[in-house]
C-alpha cells in the first residue's frame, strides 16, 4: 500500500506550473549532485593548474629578467670604457662566453646599432634538430596548402626578436611570450645595457622551454579529466541501476497488467525504497489493487444482478405459461396481478442497478463543498411531507438549534436520506411518522432517520447493509414480498463511506423493552 504521506499528497495536490525545487526529491538531488561531481572535479583541476601554469610562466620571466639583469650589469662593469662612456664589444662577447647560459637558454648581445656581436648557440657551437615532415607523395597535394611555411614562421619571429630589441634600445627592459622559430613558443627578456642613461647594447636572452611548461600542467590535468571521467561513469551507471532500470521493471509490470496476465502489481523490492521510485511503485500497487477489488466487485455485483433478475423474469414465465393454459377469464384475472407486480419489481430491480452502477461516476463527477445538512433534510422531508397521500406514513423534520454543515456533495447525499426515508416509510404502519432530526456533536453532524415499524432483528443490524439484502419483518400488503430490491441501504452506505462518515441501525425500545422501530444513524465530519 502507498505510504501515508502518499496519499495524503495525492489527495490534495492540484496542478500547478513547472518550478525548479529539489526540497524533498532525493532522486532529484542525487541526479544533480552526481552530475555537478565530475564537473566540478574538472572544474577545480582546470582553475587550479591554470594558476599554477600562469605562475610558472610568470616564474619563468621573472627569472631570465633577474638573470639579463645580472649579466647586464657584469658586462657594464667589465666592457664600459670611459670618459666618453661606451662598450667594449670583445670584452663583453668574453664575459658572455665566461658565464654559464644553460642549454634551454639563448643570450644574444647588441650593440647600440642594434648590431649582433654575439649569440650563445653560435658560440656553444649548438645543432638545431628539427623533425623532418613526412615525405610527399608524387602529385598535387592539397594539404600543403594548409601546412606552415617555415621561411615564412621564421622571418617573422626574426621580426620580432629586433622589435622586442629595438624597443629596449629606447632604454625600458621587455619581457614577452613570442613564436619561436620552431613555431613552439618561448619566453624572452631584454635588457638594455645601461650607463648612467646612455644606452650601450641590448642584451636578450630567451627559454625554449614553456611549450614543456605548459605540456606538463596539460599532464597533471589528466588526473582530473580521468577522476571527472570515472565519476560521470560511475554516476550513470548508478542513475541506470537506481533509475532506469526499476522504471523499465515497473512499465513491464504495468503491461504485463495490461496484457491480463497479472491482475495486481507487486515489487516489493522496489516498494521498499525511500524515494521518488518507491513513491511510485507503491502508489501503483495500491492503485492496481484498488482496481483488482473494483474488478472483484463488478464481478460479485454482475453475478448478484443475474441472480435477483432472473427471479421476477422466471416468475414473470411461469404466470404467463400458466395463463395461456387457463380455461377461465376468472382464473386469468387472478394471474394479472401478479404479472403486474412481477413487472414493477423488475422494472425498480432495474433502476436501482442503474443507480448503483453510475454511482462511482457520480461521485467523482461533483467536487465536494460545504453543504447545510440540517437545511437539505428539511427540504427533503417537506417534499414529502407535500406529495403524501392519506394513509402514507408521514415524514416529520425535526428542527435544529445550530448550523450542521458538512464538505460533501448534495446530490449523493440528498439520495441517501431519500433512501433511508423510502425504507422507513415501506417499514411503517399506515398513517405512522418517520421523523428525520439532524444534530452536532462536537466535530461531527448525525443524522437519524425513525420509524415506528417492527425494527430489525438483532442479527441483521449489519446485513441489511448488504446489497440485494431485504430479510427483514414485513407486515401487511403494502409490504410484501419484492417491495424491496435490497439496494438502497447498500448505495446508502457507499456513499457515507466516500464522504468519511459511517452509518448504522439500531432498534427503538420503550420503557417495557419493546421494539418500537428502526433508528439509522449516520455520522459525518463537520466542516472546519
Amino acid at each position: 500500500m502507498a505510504s501515508a504521506t502518499a496519499t495524503e499528497k495525492s489527495k490534495g495536490e492540484t496542478p500547478r506550473r513547472f518550478r525548479l525545487s529539489l526540497a524533498g526529491s532525493r532522486l532529484g538531488r542525487l541526479i544533480v549532485g552526481l552530475n555537478l561531481l565530475g564537473l566540478a572535479v574538472l572544474i577545480f583541476g582546470a582553475l587550479v593548474l591554470n594558476e599554477t601554469r600562469r605562475g610558472l610562466v610568470d616564474a619563468r620571466v621573472d627569472s631570465l629578467r633577474t638573470q639579463a639583469e645580472l649579466i647586464s650589469e657584469v658586462i657594464q662593469g667589465a666592457a664600459v670604457v670611459e670618459p666618453e662612456p661606451s662598450m667594449d664589444p670583445q670584452n663583453a662577447v668574453r664575459v658572455l662566453q665566461l658565464l654559464d647560459i644553460p642549454r634551454t637558454e639563448r643570450a644574444r648581445l647588441y650593440d647600440a646599432t642594434g648590431h649582433l656581436l654575439a649569440d650563445t648557440d653560435v658560440m656553444a657551437d649548438k645543432v638545431m634538430v628539427r623533425e623532418l615532415p613526412p615525405a610527399r607523395k608524387p602529385g598535387f597535394d592539397l594539404f600543403a596548402l594548409f601546412r606552415p611555411n617555415e621561411a615564412a614562421r621564421e622571418a617573422k619571429a626574426h621580426k620580432a626578436e629586433v622589435a622586442e630589441m629595438r624597443e629596449a634600445l629606447s632604454g625600458e627592459p621587455v619581457q614577452e611570450v613570442r613564436a619561436a622559430e620552431t613555431g613552439g613558443r618561448l619566453v624572452s627578456v631584454s635588457v638594455p645595457i645601461q650607463h648612467v642613461h646612455a644606452v650601450l647594447g641590448v642584451l636578450t636572452i630567451e627559454a625554449g622551454d614553456v611549450d614543456q611548461i605548459v605540456a606538463a600542467q596539460r599532464a597533471a590535468l589528466m588526473p582530473f579529466i580521468l577522476i571527472a571521467v570515472i565519476v560521470s561513469l560511475v554516476s550513470s551507471l548508478m542513475l541506470n541501476t537506481w533509475v532506469a532500470r526499476p522504471v523499465m521493471r515497473l512499465a513491464r509490470a504495468a503491461d504485463s497488467i495490461r496484457l491480463k496476465r497479472a491482475r495486481v502489481l507487486s515489487l516489493p523490492d522496489i516498494a521498499e525504497r525511500d524515494d521518488e521510485i518507491g513513491d511510485l511503485t507503491r502508489a501503483l500497487e495500491a492503485m492496481t489493487a484498488t482496481l483488482s477489488a473494483r474488478m472483484d466487485a463488478t464481478e460479485a455485483f454482475a453475478a448478484d444482478v443475474s441472480h435477483e433478475i432472473k427471479n421476477p423474469l422466471t416468475s414473470i414465465r411461469s404466470a404467463v405459461e400458466t395463463l395461456e393454459m387457463s380455461p377461465t377469464a376468472q382464473a386469468q384475472a387472478r394471474l394479472l396481478p401478479i404479472l403486474k407486480h412481477d413487472v414493477g419489481r423488475l422494472d425498480r430491480l432495474i433502476t436501482d442497478i442503474s443507480n448503483a452502477s453510475r454511482l462511482d461516476a457520480e461521485l467523482s463527477r461533483e467536487a465536494p463543498r460545504p453543504l447545510d445538512v440540517a437545511k437539505l433534510a428539511a427540504d427533503i422531508a417537506g417534499l414529502y411531507a407535500a406529495g403524501a397521500k392519506p394513509g402514507e406514513p408521514m415524514v416529520r423534520f425535526a428542527g435544529r438549534a445550530e448550523p450542521a454543515t458538512v464538505v460533501g456533495r448534495e446530490g449523493p447525499l440528498g439520495q441517501v436520506l431519500r433512501n433511508l426515508i423510502d425504507n422507513a416509510r415501506s417499514f411503517s404502519p399506515e398513517n405512522g411518522v418517520v421523523t428525520l432530526s439532524v444534530e452536532r456533536r462536537g466535530g461531527e453532524v448525525v443524522i437519524l432517520v425513525q420509524d415506528e415499524g417492527p425494527g430489525v432483528p438483532p442479527e441483521n443490524l449489519e446485513s441489511i447493509f448488504e446489497r440485494f439484502y431485504t430479510e427483514r419483518p414485513r407486515t401487511g400488503e403494502r409490504r410484501a414480498f419484492g417491495g424491496h430490491s435490497g439496494l438502497g441501504l447498500s448505495i446508502a452506505r457507499q456513499i457515507v463511506d466516500n464522504h468519511d462518515g459511517a452509518i448504522r441501525a439500531e432498534n427503538r425500545k420503550g420503557a417495557d423493552g419493546a421494539v418500537n422501530g428502526a433508528r439509522f444513524i449516520i455520522t459525518l465530519p463537520a466542516a472546519p
